[in-house]
């Protein structure tokens, strides 16, 4: 099982865009879909975790590319997918260099995957106030 202290100090240690993401998830504030930061399932911890649509948001930095950590990325992968875990990943520069359409990607998998998809006037607003 993943400690919830390493899970702790994960929330503690965020990056800048683990910070940005949960910005927009927080507080069901992303179309109320509800997500969990650092959410622990087997020996994992998830970034950003909403149950309703079993999807997990993952942001990768540069050490995502190296093999060992891709080997590893998986595994994972496979582990979360048995359980129904549909994992979506982000690198930390794509977030960085196109915002708006990562929330949309996002908006996509959830309308996707939840049990009741939401009207499209849900979808979240950019962070300049218009819808994406």
């Amino acid at each position: 099982m993943a400690d919830m202290e390493r899970a702790r100090q994960l929330r503690k240690a965020e990056t800048w865009a683990e910070k940005l993401m949960w910005r927009w998830l927080r507080d069901r504030r992303f179309s109320r879909y509800k997500f969990r930061r650092q959410h622990p399932v087997g020996d994992y911890v998830l970034d950003f975790f909403c149950e309703e649509a079993e999807l997990n948001i993952e942001l990768d930095g540069g050490h995502h590319g190296f093999p060992d950590q891709q080997k590893h990325d998986a595994e994972r992968e496979n582990f979360l997918k048995s359980r129904g875990i549909k994992t979506v990943r982000f690198w930390n520069a794509e977030l960085r260099r196109d915002a708006e359409a990562v929330r949309t990607s996002i908006f996509a998998e959830l309308q996707k995957r939840a049990p009741k998809p939401l009207p499209e006037y849900t979808r979240p607003m950019s962070e300049k106030g218009k819808l994406e």
